[in-house]
């Protein structure tokens, strides 16, 4: 636990939070500012600042649940669709450093905006991306 994260007072039960679920790795809970009805967040117990600090068994099991959050959401609120969404540095979005997945129901005509405009592969010479990011795989 980090002492100052806000997020970790949250998953340690030290700020009362509407909890979805609960167990040794994970809570969920109803976002406070939420994007739509029933948005929820996924928050490890253990701190990471991002997805880049994560174990893989952390991450593994955090897909895990977020589908079963996702199926038993999706039957209770009557959504259309889903979004997962985990942001990972301040320009993708992320304004709480610790990791935390949101699920958000989305119904028809909602008018939230997820959508990313995407470029013309013209743009990048996508042999050099593959290139440098599988020499980095390795």
């Amino acid at each position: 636990m980090e002492e100052n994260c806000i997020f970790c007072k949250i998953a340690d039960g030290e700020i009362p939070s509407k909890t979805l679920y609960e167990d040794d790795m994970f809570r969920v809970i109803l976002d406070i500012n939420p994007a739509s009805k029933g948005h929820a967040l996924i928050l490890t117990k253990k701190h990471f600042k991002n997805i880049y600090e994560m174990d893989n068994v952390t991450a593994s099991e955090v897909f895990v649940l977020a589908k079963r959050m996702a199926k038993a959401m999706t039957e209770a609120l009557g959504c259309n669709g889903f979004n997962i969404v985990q942001n990972n540095g301040e320009v993708a979005g992320q304004t709480v450093f610790h990791f935390h997945l949101h699920l958000i129901p989305r119904y028809t005509n909602d008018g939230i905006q997820l959508n990313m405009e995407g470029k013309e592969a013209k743009d990048y010479n996508l042999d050099d991306i593959q290139a440098i990011i599988l020499q980095k795989m390795r």
